[in-house]
C-alpha cells in the first residue's frame, strides 16, 4: 500500500472575508481551539450570508468562551470595524 503526498494547502488572500472573520476572534480566549474555530465559521458565514444578526451567529456557534458573549461581541465588532467592515 503506498501513501501519497497530501494536496498543497493555498492560504487565502489577506482581504478575504475569511481572513478578517478569523482575525476578529483571534483574540477570544476559548476552552479548546476547536470552540474558536467555530466561532471563525459563524462570523464568516454572517458576513457572507447576512440571515442572522451577529449576536445570533455567536450564540449559535456554541462556543465554550471563558469571557462573557457581550464582551466577546465587542471584541468582534471592534476588530470587524476596524478592517473596514
Amino acid at each position: 500500500m503506498s501513501t501519497k503526498t497530501p494536496s498543497s494547502v493555498v492560504p487565502a488572500p489577506e482581504k478575504s472575508l475569511e481572513k478578517i472573520a478569523y482575525a476578529a476572534v483571534a483574540t477570544i480566549p476559548t476552552v479548546e481551539p476547536h470552540d474558536q474555530d467555530r466561532l471563525g465559521y459563524s462570523v464568516w458565514k454572517h458576513l457572507t450570508e447576512k440571515r442572522d444578526s451577529l449576536e445570533q451567529s455567536v450564540h449559535n456557534a456554541g462556543a465554550r468562551l471563558l469571557i462573557t458573549e457581550e464582551e466577546a461581541l465587542g471584541r468582534i465588532r471592534e476588530s470587524l470595524r476596524s478592517q473596514g467592515l
